[in-house]
């Protein structure tokens, strides 16, 4: 038997009022276990945790990072530039031009690689002590005195040999970059020892002067020479030379032995570059070393007497 109209109208009704019912208490279960997650995160980041949290991972303080100045490039002027007396508003043309000469003698620290005698061989790093740009630098090449036959030729030259030569002599065979590079830095005026090597009694002997700046290397370009060097050319050379002459003979060598006696640490001959670095050809020697070698010598045969410094010590 059909309901009678009204009755349906009741009973629908009915069905969407428990059916909201039945919505509003979802969402309220919903709402509920919405908020109880927010409290759980809000008590996780309480300060305690936090501060347990920046105790175990903390920033590195700025004055801790290192500050790092792209090459090439001038490192900025500290803010107490005045306390330490240095005039950071001084421009240009207040200073006097640098020449020619203090440019090039200005290096403070130059990389060199050990080698031989003339024809030089593997890498070692090293220091060297800066040049005044006044006066002359010093240095120390060496040359084998006895007779050794290379490609059909005798690569021997010594003091003697320099000595009796009638016009300078290009001092030719060096094949490092590094001593072909000190070579390129010397300067006409410039005093060099006179070392002995690859012999019985190895050490300077004597004292020459450089009379003619760096030129080409020709004896790089002769196959027959002993030390041709097939990657150099005339378009690209890569070798030089420099001429020097006889200046003295020491009647008394210094020995490579009696070098080392003073190169031990604290001893004024310690950081000689051709102590450090046995088989590089051609090394730089301080005006300290210059001198104090001098104290060493015998009487110079032939020759300018001693420094006035060397000889008070």
């Amino acid at each position: 038997m059909a309901r009678p109209t009204g009755q349906k109208r009741q009973a629908a009704q009915a069905d969407i009022d428990s059916a909201d019912a039945s919505r509003r208490t979802r969402s309220k279960v919903t709402e509920d276990a919405n908020h109880n997650k927010r409290r759980t995160r809000s008590s996780d980041q309480s300060p305690s945790a936090a501060s347990a949290k920046k105790l175990t991972s903390p920033k590195t303080p700025p004055s801790a990072k290192k500050k790092f100045v792209k090459k090439g490039t001038a490192r900025p002027v500290k803010k107490n530039a005045k306390k330490l007396n240095v005039n950071t508003s001084s421009s240009s043309s207040d200073q006097p031009a640098a020449t020619n000469d203090s440019r090039r003698r200005s290096f403070s620290k130059v990389v060199i690689s050990s080698g031989g005698n003339r024809n030089d061989g593997e890498a070692s790093n090293h220091e060297t002590e800066e040049d005044s740009p006044d006066g002359p630098s010093y240095w120390l090449m060496k040359a084998e005195p006895d007779s050794r036959i290379e490609k059909g030729k005798d690569v021997k030259f010594s003091i003697d040999d320099l000595k009796k030569a009638s016009e300078p002599e290009a001092w030719d065979g060096v094949r490092n970059a590094a001593a072909r590079n000190h070579m390129r830095s010397m300067l006409q005026g410039d005093m060099a020892f006179f070392y002995h090597s690859n012999c019985k009694t190895p050490g300077i002997v004597g004292t020459m002067e450089v009379v003619r700046e760096h030129s080409v290397d020709e004896s790089a370009f002769d196959e027959e020479h002993p030390y041709y060097d097939e990657k150099s050319t005339r378009d690209k050379p890569k070798w030089c030379v420099v001429h020097v002459e006889f200046r003295s003979k020491f009647e008394d060598p210094v020995t490579l032995k009696e070098l080392q006696k003073y190169a031990k640490p604290g001893g004024i001959l310690e950081n000689m570059q051709t102590l450090k670095m046995s088989r590089l050809s051609v090394s730089k020697v301080s005006k300290k070393e210059w001198d104090f070698i001098h104290t060493l010598t015998g009487p110079e045969a032939n020759g300018a007497p001693t420094t006035e410094s060397a000889i008070s010590g």
